[in-house]
């Protein structure tokens, strides 16, 4: 592998320990992996997580959203622009560093996208994939405080709760859309998502229900699993096309572990198809180029790459009508009281309670615009905060892009970021659509019910009104969705990386479990489908 990789550690590890199951990844998916494996008391599992426990109070007070979608919790990697998205600055794309993964620091709303595309899976090659054949695994999860009906289940492990507290800007949001015709839709997750309304969020009791609490929690009294975290994974081992455990580092300890029946890689879009090349899995010219030893020639590691990209629409308010009025001491410790007495109240909100679903392309069969209205400014990553202190956001995204990206490797160094191109309006479909529905999203802050609380437009500025003023404005200051996804995806084709019951083609004994083995992403924010997919890779080794 060279010596670059070796270098990082001083010793070698005193003992090799030996486990049934190495769970490598201890994010949406990984957490729902290894918690179902231990469920036979039989097995020994590890699970193996770069990032810190998730003992930070701001992972599971919602309202805290604000804290985590900016903090120490996160990995910045740089994103490789297109000649016309160049920037001041190279652009970063976050992915979360912690136990539970981007459960434990997103905004968590609990979308599922539409049957089409698991359907789509299908058609591509994943077969078994339909939506017919994952709704059972939805439901599995799923402990819904409202439904209990073909679409929905309750008694699993994933507390899914209507937020208890809304401000009174989402309302008027909501009605804002309905007066710019949008149909009020009460369950986004029923099979047909248009409309407006309010989103269900990963929350049980006004705490978070990330993965690591809903699985990992229950599980913890197990004797047959074993969390390690603070620990990077370099490489998965391989001998004579067999996966036999992972190489990695702690601190600057080297730590070897051996699997006795299979490793599964669970790191996420980006991580994933990195580990799996720096481990001799990828395309066979490339991974020679960096000086390392080839297990399987699989040229789609890395390809097909997509993410939902977002553009935000900044708002200055006429008065301290939002949730940026908490950023005073005296409003923020009133917040804090009444949440740490009855649970409730402005921090058991996710800050991002209503949102719509609806067309930037008229052609397509279901809405390819999703909107989010954020009861402030300045919340997440590179969204600023407006003058005055009083703002709202609305985020959009085109939900089905058609443009395609990659990672690849920069160096055998393990240290070292991968790059990441993601190739964002290099289909001119997505930045048409993504147009029509900013198009849309400013008209309906101009309708009556919202527009009574603005002051001024602040991003976009007032002066750009013009499809081609917007459009080019997009083009500029469109941001990732944080959604990446596909890079390792399912199917039997030269380009799959993985087949439907997610084995690595060509390597016995590894599997790959996360939103890297999508071969579509779906309409929405995948992190139940992230869920899903460990539910269903758990299924897949119990078999």
């Amino acid at each position: 592998m060279g010596s670059a990789r070796h270098g990082i550690f001083p010793r070698a590890p005193a003992e090799i320990d030996t486990f049934d199951y190495i769970v490598v990844g201890g994010g949406s998916t990984g957490c729902v992996v290894a918690s179902r494996l231990t469920e036979d008391p039989a097995v020994r599992v590890l699970l193996i997580e770069e990032g810190p426990r998730d003992l930070s109070p701001y992972i599971h007070i919602p309202g805290a959203y604000y804290k985590t979608a900016q903090g120490d919790l996160l990995k910045r990697i740089p994103w490789e622009p297109m000649p016309e998205q160049a920037r001041d600055e190279t652009p970063t794309m976050v992915q979360a560093r912690v136990l539970g993964g981007g459960s434990s620091v997103n905004a968590m709303i609990y979308i599922r996208g539409v049957p089409a595309d698991y359907e789509r899976w299908v058609e591509l090659g994943a077969e078994g994939w339909g939506y017919g054949d994952v709704l059972p695994f939805f439901k599995r999860a799923e402990d819904n405080n409202r439904f209990c009906n073909e679409a929905h289940g309750v008694g699993g492990p994933l507390g899914v709760s209507d937020i208890d507290y809304i401000h009174p800007l989402t309302r008027a949001w909501l009605q804002a859309c309905q007066q710019a015709g949008l149909p009020y839709n009460p369950d986004f997750n029923s099979g047909d998502p248009a409309g407006c309304g309010l989103y269900q969020i990963t929350a049980r009791n006004g705490r978070r229900s990330s993965a690591a609490v809903a699985y990992l929690n229950p599980a913890r009294r197990r004797s047959n699993l074993r969390i390690e975290t603070g620990t990077a994974v370099t490489r998965v081992l391989v001998e004579k096309g067999r996966a036999v455990g992972v190489e990695g580092a702690r601190g600057r300890r080297k730590v070897v572990y051996r699997a006795e029946r299979e490793v599964i890689v669970s790191t996420g879009a980006i991580a994933t198809p990195k580990l799996l090349m720096l481990s001799g899995i990828g395309p066979a010219e490339e991974l020679r180029r960096h000086g390392i030893e080839v297990h399987a020639d699989l040229p789609g590691v890395g390809q097909n790459l997509q993410d939902h990209i977002e553009i935000s629409l900044v708002y200055q308010l006429n008065g301290p009508h939002s949730y940026d009025k908490y950023k005073k001491l005296h409003w923020k410790a009133a917040a804090g009281l009444n949440y740490a007495l009855f649970r409730n109240g402005p921090a058991s909100s996710n800050l991002i309670e209503g949102g719509a679903f609806w067309w930037g392309d008229r052609n397509e069969a279901t809405p390819d615009i999703q909107y989010f209205m954020v009861v402030g400014a300045g919340i997440e990553e590179g969204v600023d905060a407006v003058p005055g202190g009083n703002g709202c956001t609305v985020n959009l995204g085109q939900i089905r892009p058609r443009s395609r990206g990659e990672v690849t490797l920069l160096g055998a160094d393990p240290a070292m970021n991968p790059r990441v191109a993601p190739r964002y309006f290099s289909d001119p479909y997505d930045l048409d659509a993504i147009t029509d529905g900013t198009m849309a999203a400013l008209d309906i802050m101009a309708q009556p019910a919202i527009a009574k609380f603005v002051a001024a437009r602040h991003m976009p500025g007032p002066s750009l009104r013009t499809r081609e003023e917007i459009r080019a404005f997009c083009v500029k200051d469109a941001h990732a969705a944080l959604h990446p996804a596909g890079t390792c995806r399912m199917g039997r084709d030269d380009m799959a990386v993985v087949d439907p019951t997610l084995r690595v083609h060509g390597i016995e004994g590894l599997r790959v479990a996360d939103a890297s083995v999508m071969p579509t992403l779906i309409s929405g924010n995948p992190n139940s489908v992230c869920i899903m997919i460990g539910e269903r890779a758990a299924d897949f080794l119990w078999a």
